[in-house]
């Protein structure tokens, strides 16, 4: 395939919040505003993609400073998942509008693609396993055991420098990962109302937010590809 873009290699694609619908911010939000705790944009930039076992020692910890009563970060995990498979029976995990197409505009501009996230493989499997075929190997990369995982996935599995690879998330401390790696970053943040995602991006720094994953299209693609070329990806 000729490549279409001057610099950029490689765009690694959030699986929740980006390819699929956000059913975590909902879960986490009820987990804990029903449990008497204050929901803030700080308790949810402490909680959102981190490690499965350090987000369950904060959720507890959150609910044990609001209300006293003790919980393990194990405890909490499973209360969590619990809360989770509840709400995607009653709402059900659906592909995003516009993902496929958007991997396929990428990929037609000659850029491999990988997507990843803190749920094991079985999660792709489930949602976006007929779509495999749109990912370059290994398709999917569980991320939970290094979260956010920008840096193992560039440079270990597959041998890129960082700025010749877009990242695109729904997660503000990923944008800040990707800003202190010189990483070019598309935000998607969650239209769930009490995410406090869309603000934090922009503090930031983040340049590029988008509402649609149809407005990652190609002229915004060479922008962000020219911007990583000239190492200006990330303001000063």
């Amino acid at each position: 395939m000729v490549h279409g873009l001057r610099h950029l290699r490689l765009c690694a694609v959030n699986i929740d919040g980006v390819m699929l619908g956000d059913s975590f911010s909902p879960v986490i939000h009820h987990f804990l505003v029903s449990r008497g705790c204050a929901y803030t944009a700080e308790v949810e930039r402490s909680i959102f993609s981190r490690p499965r076992a350090v987000a369950g020692r904060l959720l507890a910890e959150a609910v044990g400073e609001a209300v006293g009563v003790p919980m393990t970060g194990e405890e909490a995990l499973e209360a969590y998942f619990e809360e989770r498979a509840r709400h995607v029976a009653a709402y059900p995990v659906r592909v995003n509008d516009g993902g496929i197409e958007l991997v396929r505009g990428l990929r037609r501009l000659g850029l491999r693609t990988v997507c990843y996230g803190g749920l094991d493989e079985s999660h792709f499997d489930a949602f976006l396993g007929e779509h495999a075929g749109l990912f370059d190997g290994p398709g999917y990369i569980c991320t939970d055991a290094f979260r956010p995982g920008l840096h193992e996935i560039a440079t270990e599995y597959f041998g890129l420098k960082h700025d010749q690879v877009l990242v695109i998330d729904d997660v503000a401390t990923v944008a800040e990962t990707a800003r202190s790696l010189g990483m070019p970053f598309i935000g998607h943040p969650s239209h769930f109302e009490h995410s406090f995602q869309r603000r934090l991006m922009r503090e930031a720094g983040v340049r590029y937010l988008v509402d649609s994953l149809h407005a990652v299209d190609e002229e915004l693609l060479r922008s962000v590809d020219a911007e990583a070329a000239a190492g200006t990806v990330w303001p000063l």
